[in-house]
């Protein structure tokens, strides 16, 4: 037990244990510290017995003392070898900064010396360090000159030298023999040293041996060392021709073996070649010529026109669309487009000069491909009709100029930037050369001008046929104005029927005119076919028809004449338009109403108003002529003014023209209805205001004379409704009823009434009244119109009444009337119109006035 206590207890005693901050405090002192830890360790011994002999610190002491001093000498040691270090330091540091001064300033000397010399060589007479700069280089530059003129004069000294040894061989022995040596060589330089040389033995030739080349005059035919008498054995230029001609053709030959195997670098060369050789006409001509379109093209250009006749018809039809370009014509533009840009790529790889290529290229696209199948085309449109052609160039013109613009836009050997300047002419003008003999000078305008007048022509000819059958008036001034008229409508039906029977009219241009015209081909005469009223009628729609043929027209004048001659080629289309749609057809039927209006002015039977309706559609007709006079036509001259101008005279006058006639039908309308309601008033009997039996008066509404007056101008309401509306119509109404207002106001003063005839004027009034309030009136005239309502009270009420209405009259001029109140005078004047104007009430209201 005591033994296993004793093993629990450690063998060594637990040391003191110390931190950081013990040994950095402030009070740490060495021998403090060593003298604590010796008591530490004498109170250890002290426990472990008795026998243990008291610590003693001086032997640990020293031998602090003696590593402490160590520790200096090493430390003494340790900066001194530092020291000795660092003055090594800087001793290295001063010898490198003097050396590196000393390199400075030879390399200093050096550029010095460089500068000096360079300035003396370049400008020995200046020594300003200011000029070096300028004069940099121009040594080297001379030097340089100096040595690529003297390369050059020994190449041409080489060059010439190897040209007299070839022109010694082909005059002495008739060989090349050198020259073929150089050609067997091969490469792009050799064969163009070959084309060089050869076009230079020509000129030689030419010079030294002129027997070959046709020359006898003052020269000498023998060799050139004096010897007239030696002839030469060789004809120089036959052997020189030769030798051009088979190295040309070898050269195009390789150029269409690249070709097919799209060697374009060699195809390069060999165009680089020909065009040295004699300016690239063969190779282009090769190129051009031997090309897989026109082979395949020109196969094909004798193939007939590709459209039916459907819609052939279509293109002659003037009231159908056109049906767009010819499709042979429009498949073989399709190709041209994707061949020029495939094929523009091509030629920018083969060819150095590949503008003037693609210039030859396109002409001969377009003048023998897109030309000869555009006139196939326009010959076929031809034999159709004359409508039939202008559609079919309006929609050539178009398609083949959206050709034009997109490849243009393409850029072809630009791609993708746009054409040149100079591809773009080409193209514009290959583009106007199509046209021109269809379109130079008046041409176009007047194959316009004959088809349009065909059209009119025709689309009127029944309308002609009727009018021209009318009764005409006998003679006067109506008959004077209609003159010209008649003139031009006959002008216009002879014209048509010429043309049918004309020789160079085709089938299907025959055939539209009768159809527009409404004629059988079955009938013989044409000039005695029967014609409806109807069809003498002025339409809307037969304005439409013409103003949209026209339309049309126009559009194509724009699209395919120039520029500048655009004014002079609406004012020719204006002045048929107002030929046509407004003399022969608006004005022919106003001045037929206008001669009915005016023969019905004193007939004795009731007027027949039928003629009004017509002239609603005249002044319709009239507007739409107008407007698009206005709209289109002198719009599109405005870049003309002195053609301007007299395009807005001409369509005054023609517009002013159709107004005034159509004024006049209306203005001898009043004067027709106011003479048949005056004499229709004159026939009102005297006793139809005295009856005697008033049952009579109960039975009968009207007087006969009121019931045919209203029921004519009943009649004539309608139909003035077809003829004028809006504000025209209240107008025209207006000044109607005031004249049949003062007729009737006049009327009433002739008559005698008794109190039971005061009745039958009071309805004879109402129903005039009535019949006039169902016009369209002004305020004015309306007040007018129920002044006569008062009359009829005038003649039925008593004297007292009558004193108290007579102290409500107008005492100015007859121009009261219209305020809605009656003048004394007429006041008076109706009131003695009374049976019992006598009796004592009826005159003291007489005499109170």
């Amino acid at each position: 037990m005591e033994r296993s206590g004793s093993a629990s207890r450690a063998l060594f005693p637990k040391g003191p244990s110390f931190t950081i901050d013990d040994f950095s405090s402030k009070d740490f002192i060495v021998r403090d510290f060593v003298d604590e830890l010796a008591e530490i360790s004498v109170s250890f011994n002290r426990r472990s017995g008795p026998a243990q002999q008291p610590f003693d610190p001086k032997p640990l002491i020293r031998t602090f003392e003696n590593a402490l001093q160590g520790l200096g000498n090493l430390s003494e040691e340790l900066q001194e070898k530092e020291s000795d270090l660092l003055s090594q330091v800087r001793r290295a540091e001063i010898q490198h900064d003097q050396t590196l001064d000393t390199l400075g300033s030879k390399l200093d000397q050096s550029i010095d010396q460089f500068e000096a010399l360079d300035l003396t060589l370049n400008n020995p007479n200046e020594n300003e360090r200011g000029s070096r700069g300028e004069a940099g280089g121009n040594i080297a530059v001379q030097i340089g000159e100096k040595l690529e003129e003297l390369d050059r004069k020994r190449r041409r000294a080489l060059d010439a030298n190897f040209l007299i040894q070839c022109w010694l061989q082909v005059s002495g022995t008739g060989e090349l023999t050198s020259l073929q040596d150089i050609q067997r060589q091969g490469g792009s330089e050799n064969k163009v040293r070959c084309a060089v040389i050869a076009h230079q033995l020509m000129r030689i030739s030419q010079r030294l041996d002129p027997v070959s080349w046709g020359h006898t005059n003052g020269v000498r035919n023998g060799a050139m060392n004096g010897d007239d008498n030696v002839e030469r054995r060789h004809n120089t230029r036959e052997i020189l021709e030769k030798f051009c001609e088979t190295l040309e053709q070898d050269l195009l030959k390789q150029f269409n073996n690249s070709y097919r195997k799209q060697n374009f670098d060699d195809m390069r060369e060999c165009a680089k070649v020909l065009h040295d050789f004699n300016g690239g006409a063969s190779v282009i001509a090769v190129f051009v010529n031997q090309h897989q379109f026109f082979i395949d093209r020109d196969q094909l250009i004798t193939d007939e026109v590709t459209m039916d006749g459907e819609t052939w018809e279509q293109l002659a039809d003037p009231d159908s669309e056109p049906p767009g370009v010819e499709p042979s014509l429009q498949s073989l533009v399709d190709e041209v487009k994707i061949i020029m840009q495939e094929e523009s790529f091509i030629i920018k790889r083969a060819f150095p000069y590949y503008e003037t290529v693609l210039i030859k290229f396109i002409q001969r696209v377009f003048q023998q491909s897109i030309q000869q199948r555009l006139e196939m085309v326009l010959e076929k449109a031809d034999t159709i009709s004359s409508l039939a052609f202008l559609r079919s160039l309006h929609a050539s013109r178009s398609y083949i100029g959206a050709l034009v613009e997109d490849l243009k836009s393409h850029g072809l050997t630009e791609h993708p930037e746009p054409c040149s300047p100079q591809i773009s002419q080409t193209l514009d003008q290959q583009m106007e050369e199509l046209f021109v003999p269809y379109i130079v000078g008046n041409s176009y305008i007047e194959r316009e001008k004959r088809s349009l007048e065909e059209l009119f022509n025709s689309l009127l000819f029944k309308y002609n046929i009727y009018h021209s059958r009318r009764k005409k008036a006998p003679t006067g001034f109506i008959a004077s104005l209609a003159q010209q008229t008649n003139q031009l409508m006959a002008s216009a039906k002879d014209a048509y029927l010429e043309r049918l029977e004309s020789s160079d009219l085709t089938a299907t241009q025959k055939a539209m005119m009768l159809r527009v015209a409404g004629v059988q081909e079955t009938d013989k005469n044409k000039n005695e076919i029967e014609v409806s009223e109807s069809e003498g009628v002025l339409s809307t729609a037969t304005a439409k028809r013409m103003l949209t043929w026209l339309a049309e027209s126009v559009r194509r004048t724009l699209e395919l004449g120039s520029q500048s001659d655009t004014p002079k080629d609406v004012a020719i289309l204006l002045n048929l338009l107002l030929m046509n749609m407004g003399q022969v057809y608006v004005e022919t039927a106003l001045e037929a109403a206008l001669e009915k209006a005016t023969s019905q002015e004193n007939v004795r039977t009731e007027p027949d108003l039928s003629y009004l309706p017509s002239v609603r559609p005249a002044v319709t007709i009239g507007s739409m002529m107008n407007r698009f006079i206005n709209t289109v036509l002198i719009r599109l001259a405005e870049s003309n003014t002195t053609v301007r101008r007299s395009m807005e005279a001409q369509a005054k006058i023609g517009i002013e023209g159709i107004e005034k006639k159509a004024g006049s039908i209306m203005k001898s309308t009043v004067d027709v209805i106011i003479n048949w309601v005056s004499k229709s008033l004159a026939q009102q009997k005297k006793l139809d205001f005295l009856p005697k039996d008033e049952l009579s008066i109960i039975e009968s509404l009207q007087t006969p004379t009121c019931t045919s007056i209203s029921f004519f101008l009943s009649k004539g309401t309608r139909l003035i409704g077809q003829a004028v509306d809006g504000a025209n119509l209240e107008v025209f109404s207006s000044e109607l009823a005031l004249e049949i207002q003062r007729l009737l106001f006049e009327h009433f003063k002739k008559f005698k009434v008794n109190a039971t005839g005061g009745l039958m004027v009071t309805k004879d009034i109402a129903k005039y009244v009535a019949t006039l309030k169902e016009w369209p009136l002004s305020k004015d005239v309306e007040a007018a119109v129920e002044l006569l309502t008062e009359i009829g009270y005038l003649f039925i009420i008593g004297p007292e009444a009558l004193r108290e209405r007579s102290r409500n009259l107008a005492t100015g001029s007859g121009a009261a009337a219209n305020k809605g109140k009656l003048r004394k005078a007429d006041f008076k004047a109706f009131i003695q119109s009374r049976d019992d104007a006598r009796t004592v009430g009826v005159q003291s209201v007489l005499s109170s006035l």
